[in-house]
């Protein structure tokens, strides 16, 4: 958009650069810039615009962009502009992937590197590289304590071991996805021990304060974030003799992005990580951004802004590269890490489907559908250009953040029907099979988050110490069918490592005083490649498990209806264990799929009749895609089995309109 004051003010700024970079050749960055700068020029001026050094700030922002733009690779280069020219790229049915630490699953990157045929068998073609910055030695958060932004931890590898990494992934097809933690540093950073000296500069890239005053403002309407290990969201620093904004950790300092230098300092950290062959960048911890008295200090409309102005600058340096928004809030408020008032994603292009997990657990806790249809239904779509990560496990802890609307209209009370889950997984829950155990308990709320890996919260774990074979094929089913709705429901499927050979609960972090009091660890593992072998071995849990996402996965990527164009469509089926859901492809109007999923431990049948197309006279005999099994029938009832889903395809049956 073409707009005279921006515009007057580009021109000033690409007067004012420095001389290397305006001898390059930057024909493409100049288009790009040229074409966003009113928006970065609107978002920068609104965020920054009352300060005295707005404007040199603003150059100090496009001179980091064009520097990072200079050192791009021509390969890197070239992938942009495919991707450009191909924009829906990313919304494919073809992508599925795993997250994982690299120390965890294969030691350092150069044994992740060794891995790779292992992903490409089970069918990954999407790799989460969690955290892998310099962090400290002891406490870290897993690695989102950031010590510095530009350097690998020597115990996960070097730059030239990431360099192969990359090589060798993009030979074979396949994305990486890595952590930029936006939110804070570890206290170790560079930029906090400047702060320490009494450097202003650098102590105002924190929030600082002499005395309790402004903290205690603060703390009247924010929440905690974990209670048990870290109440309160500030803490005392002797060195300074100040107080610090730590809202996760007493370790982790909170950035301060009223400050454009801070916005412009994690900006170049975006871009370096883009330049080194990241394909998607995950930002941690968006929702907290913004800090402002009298708020919860999330979800501001000033995150959203940044967020907004970190795309814009982004899309001009590196516009092959994808945002990933790791934002675990309220259903309403993650479908606005998208970006709002627009028709495609102008934040994040991802976004975890955090209400869509959370979902899945309930319903098999209750055994029914029941929260899970009424919540989704209550999701507001998506924005086109964008797209969910549907995951059922992750490295953090399964929070219960449902709305307590939805509750109510599935039949419950949310206080009871969240401590009832907390109890269910923790085993507390008389029939209970979990092992799970409960994670950031707030004594003054009540409330509870849930650790655990997901072979043990399901009960494989207890079935397996007891040799109940029927219990344990219950287990594998739920596995199965959990991974079924992630595969199916539009959106990226992320899985979790370990869980596709069925890890149980891993304990031996209590031996360890840096990670004995965060439970999280226990669903954090360290892959025993001897158990992965037992994949070749048939009738092993890990041959059955292993095998049986192989083949969900190489079905998945062979049917267009699952690519994700809000294109899906639920069906209300009075049946309270089942959920079901249409979906299409606007491309291939006759490719139609009905997924149905039964979570009670009963069979439950379906009414063809009553479903439109899918009356049996008119699309012929059924084919489940998953199976490739004929679905038994009742006439016009479609029988589903105890823990098994569907993927029924209209075409494939013989449909044509």
């Amino acid at each position: 958009m073409y707009e005279q004051v921006s515009h007057s003010l580009l021109n000033e700024i690409l007067d004012r650069l420095k001389p290397e970079i305006q001898r390059r050749n930057l024909r493409h960055f100049y288009t790009r810039l040229g074409a966003n700068f009113y928006v970065i020029h609107s978002l920068f001026h609104h965020l920054y615009g009352s300060r005295d050094d707005s404007t040199s700030q603003l150059v100090r922002l496009v001179e980091v962009m064009a520097g990072r733009y200079i050192e791009r690779s021509k390969t890197l280069e070239k992938i942009d502009r495919a991707r450009e020219s191909n924009h829906n790229w990313f919304l494919s049915q073809e992508w599925v992937g795993m997250a994982l630490y690299a120390d965890g699953f294969a030691g350092d990157l150069e044994g992740m590197e060794q891995r790779l045929p292992y992903l490409q068998e089970l069918g990954i073609n999407m790799a989460h590289v969690m955290p892998m910055m310099v962090c400290p030695t002891g406490a870290s958060d897993g690695g989102y304590a950031v010590s510095d932004f530009r350097n690998i931890d020597p115990r996960i590898g070097t730059l030239d071991d990431l360099a192969s990494l990359v090589e060798s992934m993009r030979k074979r097809g396949m994305l990486l996805a890595l952590d930029v933690v936006v939110n804070h540093t570890s206290d170790e950073h560079e930029w906090v021990q400047k702060a320490r000296t009494g450097d202003p500069k650098y102590q105002d890239y924190f929030y600082i304060f002499d005395d309790r005053e402004v903290p205690d403002m603060f703390e009247e309407t924010m929440p905690e974030i974990f209670p048990e290990t870290a109440p309160g969201n500030f803490t005392w620093d002797e060195t300074m003799g100040k107080w610090v904004m730590t809202v996760f950790n007493r370790y982790q300092w909170d950035l301060n992005y009223s400050n454009p230098a801070v916005f412009i300092e994690m900006v170049d950290a975006i871009l370096y990580w883009a330049n080194r062959g990241a394909d998607i960048i995950r930002l941690d911890a968006v929702a907290f951004l913004w800090k402002k008295i009298g708020t919860t200090c999330q979800n501001e409309r000033e995150a959203h802004l940044i967020l907004q102005l970190m795309k814009d600058c982004c899309q001009v340096t590196a516009p092959g590269v994808l945002f990933i928004a790791e934002a675990i809030v309220a259903p309403l408020e993650i479908i606005k890490y998208f970006g709002e008032d627009a028709i495609i994603a102008k934040e994040c292009e991802i976004a975890y489907n955090a209400t869509f997990m959370a979902l899945l657990w309930e319903a098999v806790a209750t055994k029914n559908a029941n929260l899970l249809n009424q919540g989704i239904r209550s999701l507001p779509d998506k924005l086109d250009r964008a797209t969910w990560l549907n995951y059922i496990r992750c490295h953090d802890d399964i929070g219960l953040g449902f709305d307590d609307a939805d509750i109510i209209k599935a039949g419950y009370n949310p206080y009871a029907h969240r401590r009832f889950l907390v109890d269910y997984f923790t085993g507390q829950f008389e029939g209970s099979e979990a092992r799970g155990q409960p994670f950031g308990r707030n004594a003054k709320t009540g409330d509870a988050r849930i650790s655990g890996s997901l072979t043990s919260l399901i009960g494989l774990e207890a079935a397996l110490e007891r040799g109940d074979e029927a219990a344990v094929d219950r287990a594998l089913k739920l596995i199965l069918l959990l991974h079924g709705m992630i595969l199916s429901f539009g959106g990226i499927p992320l899985l979790y490592y370990g869980d596709e050979i069925g890890t149980l609960n891993d304990c031996s972090f209590l031996q360890d005083e840096n990670k004995a009091g965060d439970n999280r660890w226990m669903h954090r593992p360290r892959i025993d490649w001897e158990k992965a072998e037992l994949r070749h071995r048939h009738g092993t849990i890990e041959q059955m498990i292993f095998d049986g996402l192989k083949k969900l996965i190489a079905v998945r990527k062979t049917i267009p209806a699952f690519a994700d164009y809000n294109n899906r469509e639920m069906i209300h089926v009075g049946n309270e264990h089942l959920f079901v859901f249409n979906r299409s492809h606007p491309e291939v109007p006759d490719e139609k799929v009905l997924v149905v999923a039964n979570f009670d431990d009963s069979p439950q049948h379906l009414e063809l009749g009553t479903l439109g197309i899918w009356q049996p006279m008119r699309i012929g005999p059924l084919q489940d895609l998953a199976s490739g099994e004929s679905p038994a029938l009742f006439k016009e009832q479609l029988v589903i089995p105890p823990l098994r889903f569907y993927w029924i395809s209209s075409q494939r049956a013989g449909f044509t309109g």
